[in-house]
């Protein structure tokens, strides 16, 4: 089908330019006729002038003595010929040129007859006139093919240049539409934080007065209605919290991980007082980034980390570093927690995106995306590998200390 679309195209073409040539007016052919006439008469007459001047030379060398150079002067008139006008009008300097070298500088002077020692001349003038005139051929040929691909270069230069430019305008466009997309997402999630809150306020005062004079049936109906308020009051706050980061400018410092990483385990510390949790802290590198939005990072990881190891009798938790580029670190949190399929692992890091069930395990689907987020505004990586029931390990990449993000 390829084939025969760029024979139909071809056809098209030939087409088109056949159609050019049929509407041309009469005066436009007859301009075209007499600018190729034009080009041809001046080309031979290149050729003529060429053989004229080097029988001018050759009559001033016969005066000098200078007989042997007489032959070279017309070979180079040849060659001048076929440089500039090509190869038809080299054939013809040849011709004249051989003539005018029998008629004036071999015996009998003045004549043209063919001697013997003319025939000693011949085969060489042949031959190199030959030569100069293939060597003008291949040269012409060479500029050609360079020309068609300077103007093929020109054409994809431009081509780029207009998609460089485009993409710059969608690039620009994109921009536009996160920036509002986020302060939609600011205005949206800071508005409903009232209602919500109104919502729970009311539904407790309601649950508190007429606790007496309800059921067990409406009693259960509130206490659905405070729990959807409390998570969908925690959705906003955390929808807010992750509009904030797009909208902050991080400011960025050397930051110790380690003790970075001690203190984000301090403030979870109270609500694992209760569980049995082996924690292996490995020697953590220094990086580049924003300490507060990197404490957010882990603080998010290792309460992911609590959170899906619960059902464990023994959590066991181990951050450390590993692989470490010239420009980057490489840091790891990982559990032995219920894991995940890594089929689902694209999904991960998305807004609202949950692996397992809110009976199962709580949470927004937030936590996961501000990671990413933030990480990517670091310039850096982040990405899990995990199975089912056997954990899962989650690996950020940070540039190093004095690696400003370009």
């Amino acid at each position: 089908m390829h084939s025969a679309a760029n024979k139909l195209a071809d056809f098209a073409a030939r087409d088109r330019v056949n159609s050019a040539r049929e509407t041309q007016t009469p005066a436009a052919k007859v301009a075209a006729t007499r600018h190729s006439s034009g080009r041809l008469i001046f080309r031979h007459g290149l050729a003529l002038g060429s053989v004229a001047a080097a029988t001018a030379l050759g009559l001033f060398a016969e005066r000098c003595n200078l007989h042997e150079s007489i032959f070279t002067i017309y070979l180079l008139a040849v060659a001048l010929t076929s440089w500039y006008a090509g190869a038809w009008p080299a054939v013809t300097a040849f011709a004249v040129g051989e003539l005018a070298f029998d008629y004036f500088f071999t015996p009998p002077l003045y004549s043209l007859s063919v001697t013997r020692q003319d025939i000693a001349y011949f085969p060489v003038f042949t031959l190199f006139s030959g030569l100069l005139i293939w060597f003008g051929v291949v040269r012409r040929r060479v500029e050609g093919a360079l020309r068609q691909s300077r103007d093929v270069l020109k054409a994809e230069v431009e081509q780029r240049r207009g998609l460089n430019v485009e993409l710059a305008k969608r690039s620009d466009e994109l921009q536009a539409t996160n920036k509002e997309l986020e302060a939609f997402a600011y205005s949206v999630s800071h508005d409903l934080r009232a209602p919500v809150r109104h919502i729970a306020g009311f539904t407790e005062l309601l649950q508190k007065h007429s606790d007496a004079v309800l059921d067990d049936k409406s009693r259960h109906h509130i206490r659905m209605i405070l729990d959807a308020a409390n998570r969908m009051g925690s959705l906003v706050d955390d929808l807010l919290a992750f509009s904030r980061i797009g909208r902050a400018e991080p400011q960025k410092t050397t930051i110790h991980l380690e003790q970075l990483v001690k203190d984000a385990i301090g403030e979870i510390a109270p609500d694992t007082q209760s569980r049995k949790i082996i924690w292996r802290i490995g020697a953590l590198p220094i990086c580049y980034g924003d300490p507060s939005l990197l404490r957010l990072v882990f603080s998010n990881l290792v309460s992911n980390a609590l959170k899906f190891t619960r059902n464990r009798p023994q959590a066991e938790i181990e951050i450390n570093s590993l692989n470490h580029t010239p420009d980057e670190v490489v840091v790891f949190v990982k559990d032995n927690g219920v894991g995940f399929d890594m089929k689902y692992k694209d999904k991960l890091f998305g807004v609202f995106q949950r692996l397992h069930s809110q009976e199962a395990f709580e949470g927004t689907g937030i936590g996961l995306a501000t990671v990413q987020r933030i990480v990517q505004g670091h310039g850096g990586r982040v990405w899990a590998e995990a199975s089912v029931n056997n954990g899962a390990t989650f690996y950020v990449v940070l540039p190093k200390a004095g690696k400003v993000n370009a």
